[in-house]
């Protein structure tokens, strides 16, 4: 199937406001919501599951078209609730097939959403929030400092405006779906939203709406360590780290979060996953930064790092945005980074970036809503890229 053309929480002054209509979304909302909200119109448990059939299986946004509900119900629902998406506010298509939605809300901010497709699959990647508060020095969206959390309906809204895209409604009742994955990869931390992310994925794991089973479904984390344990117990899907260096201090320079959450709490967080084996392997994000983290010396140190934990790497070439003062590690360096990880027993698949042209790749999200300027982006970079190179020099001068 081919697409059809076309930290902290976020401070209560962030929070969404209210669109001109009133009336309920029914959208986001868990099984018991739904339940109760019907319940305030005088109507009984099943038409939940009714009305989540249309929605999630069937992909109706017109309550006209939900024809096994009676005519007077179908009215009660028009007068009081809606069915609503993310309104679609632009969509670019890169050259490799990658699809960029840019999606405005109720209170008019805005997150990007990318689909990426391979020959017969494809990954939505999904945004947990406007803006981030992590502030990672090689991300794009980190420039954009955090505006809110999305609501649940934000989330799961993302996954179903790719459906409508690609014209994948009613759910599949077979394996031929081209959306088959969903990653937590867009913009934000997911665990700095664990609530509302997880409301959302339960949507779309119940298998009698959207349908995708945990195995289809990775959360991405900086190493929100606290919440870690929490992601596996309660969703049980796959686990990706954003990891991006082997040691403190070149990790807490390129990610401050580093700073709070060390890499022996992360490490011990990891290696507890619940649900994590051979079987399921946790995937250590690694993203290539010239001079700053690609050292044979970082490989083994990598290496040493991972000890005991099932898991794997996926190395990602750095992917440029405007402004950015970070250069991509050399094809011959990445290629002897990965064959130390090989050599060790770890598979180090080298990504091949997507979406570039469109700045749909990793780590390139950004919308308007707050920019640093161009001069102030890139003496930060400077200082930081500068600081790093230092740290690991005498690192390895000690080694």
């Amino acid at each position: 199937m081919k697409c059809l053309s076309s930290s902290p929480m976020a401070p209560d002054s962030a929070r969404p406001e209210t669109s001109a209509d009133t009336r309920i979304n029914l959208v986001g909302l868990s099984r018991d919501s739904l339940r109760e909200t019907l319940g305030t119109l005088g109507q009984k448990p099943f038409r939940a599951k009714q009305l989540w059939h249309w929605m999630y299986h069937r992909g109706a946004t017109d309550f006209a078209a939900m024809t096994d509900l009676a005519k007077d119900l179908r009215a009660k629902l028009e007068d009081h609730c809606v069915v609503a998406r993310p309104t679609l506010a632009r969509e670019q298509i890169s050259t490799d097939g990658t699809r960029k939605w840019l999606l405005a809300f109720a209170d008019g901010q805005k997150a990007e959403t990318v689909f990426i497709p391979e020959e017969d699959r494809g990954a939505v990647c999904v945004s947990s929030q406007v803006g981030c508060t992590l502030t990672c020095r090689f991300c794009h969206t980190g420039t954009q400092r955090l505006v809110r959390n999305l609501t649940p309906a934000e989330i799961v809204g993302q996954f179903m405006v790719a459906r409508d895209s690609c014209g994948e409604w009613p759910t599949p009742t077979d394996e031929r779906r081209m959306l088959s994955n969903v990653v937590m990869m867009g913009m934000g931390e997911p665990l700095y939203n664990f609530d509302n992310v997880a409301t959302a994925l339960k949507i779309v794991m119940a298998d009698d709406g959207i349908a995708l089973g945990k195995r289809r479904i990775t959360l991405s984390t900086s190493g929100v360590v606290p919440e870690i344990h929490r992601c596996g117990a309660e969703l049980g899907v796959n686990l990706a780290v954003s990891l991006h260096a082997p040691d403190d201090d070149t990790r807490s320079l390129i990610m401050p979060i580093n700073k709070k959450y060390p890499l022996k709490d992360l490490m011990d967080a990891c290696r507890n996953y619940p649900g994590a084996s051979n079987a399921r392997r946790i995937t250590f994000e690694y993203v290539m930064l010239k001079g700053i983290n690609d050292t044979i010396s970082h490989a083994r140190a990598l290496v040493k790092l991972v000890k005991d934990i099932p898991c794997k790497f996926n190395l990602i070439p750095f992917n440029v945005w405007p402004g950015s003062l970070y250069e991509c590690s050399d094809p011959q360096t990445v290629e002897k980074f990965a064959q130390i990880l090989w050599d060790a027993g770890y598979s180090a698949p080298v990504r091949t970036p997507r979406g570039r042209d469109i700045l749909a790749a990793c780590g390139q999200l950004k919308t308007d809503s707050e920019r640093l300027s161009a001069k102030e982006q890139r003496l930060r970079d400077a200082a930081e890229a500068e600081a790093a190179q230092q740290a690991w020099a005498e690192k390895e001068a000690s080694f």
